[in-house]
């Protein structure tokens, strides 16, 4: 559906309208096709900055290097920003922010990315280094809100100088078009839990499930997946069979129609994958349900249909697998959270209570299997462009739409985008986390 304030705004008979109401004027977001490739960011021009006494700029700058992009720290137009904050120990170093950022900011092109690496707060004793990093959070979420508009993004990773073996995959992801629609985030790279696997590009060879995958963010996952060489595997309820087996036909995809809340549902999927497959690699929880009431007029079916489906389901399905050995080492796990868990939402108290319970789930799973290899990661969608909000009311809508700091939805693949890097072997070290794809929503931001 076309961006009704990009119309206004690019329309000869109404954009002197939209100029004169102060109107938000989106930025068309650049977006990459098809599945991803070792020269991620060929041909962009990337600057990078750090702090004194820092330890990742030589880790990053060959990062940026491997994956295409030409540093050029003259670039009067500055497609890929980096600063390594790693230096910024006591409030004195907060300098060393202003006068990389202050010139260079105004630079950053339409859709450029700025990444910026910290230490991890935690990895310090001394209360005002534990400080300084983690002030470091607060410094790139604001920038991402000033720069947003422009369609740029601005994200923050925590890595330990025994980590920085770990930021490829990282770097050309979020320094590339495949980062669209996330930004004002922070990630953490794990060294302890998850041992380095062999370098791969894509996913030949790996079984994926999607949960949920008839349509929507669901269906997008799938074929971002099936991109990247997937084999997959895609479930939903037996009312969404006609859409699944559409899916499937379109993709290559294996169906199975299967309510994940059914109490024979995690056995029956263990058989299927066990048969067909030997076992799975990646596992997307993707299926998801409202039944949207005020707690005081919540029906206690609904209360229970939701957290059967939303958190039940997956724990049952993954303790199968587990408990079979039939997931992987070097397996993948992500679970589709939601905004409404982190920020909570009118009318979801039983919906944010499950999508609240993911963020916590994946952190404690990805602690038990981090020995095996496998991640365990959770993707929180914002305002995404689906079916289902194309039916909101037009007022929710727009609000949906501007409440961030692209001032605009999200797609489906933006989300798929985040679940195929988190599937991929370049995730490595990106575990327990829990990854918004909002555009920087305003709200529990």
């Amino acid at each position: 559906m076309p961006d009704l304030l990009r119309k206004l705004h690019h329309h000869p008979a109404t954009a002197w309208l939209a100029r004169a109401a102060s109107l938000p004027d989106p930025v068309e977001l650049r977006r990459a096709a098809g599945p991803s490739g070792a020269q991620e960011l060929a041909g962009r021009r990337a600057v990078i900055g750090g702090a004194a006494g820092g330890y990742a700029v030589a880790a990053l700058t060959a990062a940026v290097t491997m994956a295409g992009a030409a540093v050029d720290s003259a670039a009067s137009s500055i497609d890929i920003l980096i600063f390594d904050a790693t230096g910024c120990r006591t409030p004195g170093d907060y300098a060393a922010l202003y006068e990389a950022f202050h010139p260079a900011a105004p630079r950053v092109a339409p859709n450029g990315r700025v990444l910026l690496v910290a230490a991890p707060p935690e990895a310090t004793t001394d209360p005002i280094a534990a400080a300084a990093a983690r002030g470091i959070e607060g410094f790139s979420r604001s920038l991402g809100k000033e720069l947003g508009k422009k369609g740029i993004t601005v994200n923050l990773v925590y890595a330990a100088a025994e980590a920085l073996d770990r930021l490829d995959g990282v770097v050309r992801f979020f320094c590339g078009p495949r980062s669209t629609y996330v930004s004002g985030q922070s990630v953490r790279l794990s060294t302890a839990a998850v041992p380095m696997a062999a370098a791969a590009e894509r996913l030949q060879g790996k079984v994926a499930v999607v949960t949920g995958s008839a349509r929507g963010i669901g269906m997008a996952c799938a074929q971002r997946l099936a991109e990247e060489g997937a084999t997959v595997v895609c479930v939903d309820v037996p009312a969404a069979s006609q859409a699944l087996h559409d899916t499937c036909r379109a993709l290559g995809a294996t169906a199975l129609v299967l309510d994940i809340a059914g109490p024979e549902a995690p056995a029956r999927l263990l058989d299927f994958l066990r048969e067909r497959f030997g076992g799975v690699d990646i596992v997307v929880h993707n299926a998801g349900i409202t039944r949207d009431r005020t707690l005081a007029r919540m029906a206690r079916a609904d209360w229970d249909l939701v957290v059967d489906v939303n958190f039940r389901a997956i724990a049952a399905i993954d303790e199968a697998l587990l408990a079979a050995r039939l997931q992987r080492d070097g397996g993948r796990t992500i679970c589709l959270s939601s905004i409404s868990g982190i920020a909570g939402n009118f009318g979801q108290s039983n919906y944010a209570a499950t999508k609240a319970a993911l963020v916590g789930y994946v952190a404690a799973r990805a602690a038990q299997l981090g020995n095996r290899g496998i991640t365990v990661n959770a993707v929180a969608p914002g305002f995404i462009e689906t079916p289902m909000t194309q039916r909101m009311p037009f007022v929710p809508r727009e609000l949906g739409r501007r409440l961030n700091s692209l001032k605009q939805g999200g797609q489906p693949r933006d989300v798929a985008e985040l679940v195929a890097f988190l599937a991929s072997p370049a995730s490595v070290g990106v575990t327990g986390n829990t990854i918004r794809v909002c555009g920087q929503a305003l709200i529990g931001a």
